[in-house]
């Protein structure tokens, strides 16, 4: 039998197992917040995009019935400022030619308002000029990005 040693400490074996098993816990919860910082993005590019709808509909309202060529003529009366995207860019927007409008968020996850929402061709979505020069896709048609045709979700939404 082994005798017990006052002064002994863990193995190296025991001190390998502990690290490791800290290690599967930790990529664990770092892939469970990822996940949750990629919703909370979504939801906030959702809420931007209604937020920018209710200024799009004031600015309706007071303009003859007509809606701006760009977002930034929304500024200081509808809106303090226009909202952008989380991830550093801005919010898609062009004027249909029936007189309406579409505004559109790239999503990065299969939110549940991707079913609700407009699902509009590129087609009718022509480029426009200004900052605003932007074809928007379909997440439909292959999960086609709003923005650059890379794979990804597209929310976009009419009046």
């Amino acid at each position: 039998m082994r005798k017990f040693v006052k002064n002994g400490g863990f193995t190296l074996i025991e001190l390998l197992v502990v690290i490791a098993i800290i290690g599967i816990l930790a990529s664990v919860v770092l892939a469970s917040l990822n996940t949750a910082r990629q919703k909370s993005r979504d939801a906030r590019r959702i809420a931007d995009v209604k937020q920018i709808q209710n200024a799009l509909e004031l600015y309706y309202d007071s303009n003859s019935n007509v809606y701006p060529d760009a977002l930034s003529a929304l500024i200081t009366t509808y809106i303090p400022v226009v909202p952008n995207d989380p991830s550093g860019g801005s919010y898609l927007y062009c004027q249909l030619s029936s007189g309406s409008y579409q505004l559109a968020a790239n999503l990065e996850t299969n939110h549940a308002s991707l079913g609700s929402d407009r699902d509009l061709d590129t087609a009718n979505c022509p480029a426009t000029s200004g900052d605003d020069a932007n074809i928007l896709g379909d997440e439909a048609a292959l999960g086609t990005d709003c923005a650059n045709g890379t794979a990804g979700y597209c929310y976009d939404v009419t009046n």
